[in-house]
């Protein structure tokens, strides 16, 4: 199947779910959001109006516009009532497991010539088109940055059997979003969290070893290295349960102790300080 593609179907209302969903919306596709959870479909839909609200208050868009993609979009708790879509994105936990739940479901309700593709951060594309045997040719990793509608980059990100066409639809799929497609080869983090994920965890070392606090870390990092963000206030925007599982995927796959997660990070999130989600991580957010 080629040409342009008109429809998709999100799985998972999080975060990144929501705001790939917007996106698409914008872009002008039908798009299902996807939730099991009725109170996260409620989040996802409340995120969506506010955004579009405030685009609008600051002129970016018509009111016409908002309103037409607000109709592009239908939440719905499952997959069955997608059926149809022509390209799905899951944007799940990051746990490998979960995933391919997801992907054996996905398989049964959305047949080919369907695409298949994930928007995970770290975990291997191959492993997880393995899960649906057959149909892996279609299964390809699209990995959006938060905040979605913001961030220009999209890691594209083939597994060992996904076809060439697969590969050229997500690249003008991505174009067609208004988004950056740039290739990457499936190996653990591809190469933002491969490189990101390390200094993250190498300022919660410097924390953790008393070489400067959180507040001096991030103002050396931001005025020395011209980051937009310091790190650990970065890890808090990212998530610290997410920062720490995608260290674990970058240690188990690569094998070498310095991608273990430092222990100050590993104790934040069992203490459940998770960062701007939570109202709590290395930083404090009393409006959470």
């Amino acid at each position: 199947m080629t040409g342009k593609v008109s429809s998709m179907a999100v799985i998972g209302s999080g975060t990144m779910g929501s705001g790939i969903t917007l996106v698409a919306a914008q872009a002008g596709l039908k798009v299902w959001q996807v939730d099991v959870k009725p109170e996260q479909l409620e989040r996802a839909k409340a995120y969506h109006r506010k955004t579009l609200d405030r685009a609008v208050e600051k002129q970016k868009i018509s009111r016409a516009d908002t309103d037409a993609a607000l109709a592009r979009i239908a939440y719905v708790p499952s997959m069955a009532d997608a059926r149809g879509a022509e390209w799905v994105v899951e944007a799940a936990t990051e746990n490998a497991e979960v995933k391919k739940r997801i992907f054996r479901e996905m398989q049964a309700a959305f047949p080919a010539p369907a695409v298949l593709a994930t928007n995970t951060s770290s975990i291997s594309i191959t492993d997880i088109a393995a899960a649906v045997g057959a149909d892996a040719g279609r299964v390809i990793g699209m990995h959006f940055f938060n905040p979605v509608p913001v961030m220009a980059l999209v890691e594209v990100i083939k597994g060992l059997a996904t076809t060439p066409e697969t590969t050229q639809r997500t690249v003008e799929l991505a174009k067609a979003l208004g988004k950056t497609p740039v290739p990457a080869n499936d190996r653990a983090g591809f190469v933002s969290n491969r490189v990101l994920m390390p200094m993250i965890n190498e300022a919660f070392h410097a924390w953790m070893g008393g070489v400067a606090g959180p507040e001096e870390i991030d103002q050396i990092m931001k005025l020395g290295c011209n980051f937009p963000m310091g790190p650990l206030r970065l890890a808090d925007f990212i998530g610290l349960d997410v920062c720490h599982d995608i260290m674990m995927v970058l240690h188990r796959e690569l094998g070498e102790p310095k991608f273990f997660p430092c222990p100050l990070l590993r104790q934040l999130v069992l203490a459940g300080r998770l960062g701007d989600k939570s109202g709590r991580g290395v930083f404090e957010y009393p409006a959470k």
